[in-house]
């Protein structure tokens, strides 16, 4: 492990808590780049969040963050179609 100043992390500093998550269907999204697009605008966007997409199932879930308004507002910025609703 690497113990430079720059690396180092001070041992009072904790993990934030990840919070909440969603999920929902992006219908066109079709390969790795669209699921790499999608995941760079919502992190770009909502700041502590952490994306994941799936091309195959479809599927995006992002934790750290329960506002779907904003999460649909990124993903439309980005060029792609949320689902209305999250799903479960």
């Amino acid at each position: 492990m690497c113990s430079c100043q720059q690396h180092a992390k001070p041992a009072t500093e904790t993990a934030a808590p990840i919070g909440n998550a969603v999920a929902f269907q992006v219908e066109d999204m079709t390969c790795g780049h669209c699921a790499g697009t999608i995941k760079a605008a919502i992190e770009a966007r909502l700041p502590g969040t952490a994306a994941t997409a799936d091309p195959v199932s479809k599927r995006v879930s992002v934790l750290g963050s329960d506002d779907y308004a904003a999460i649909k507002a990124a993903v439309i910025a980005a060029g792609y179609t949320p689902s209305p609703e999250p799903i479960s």
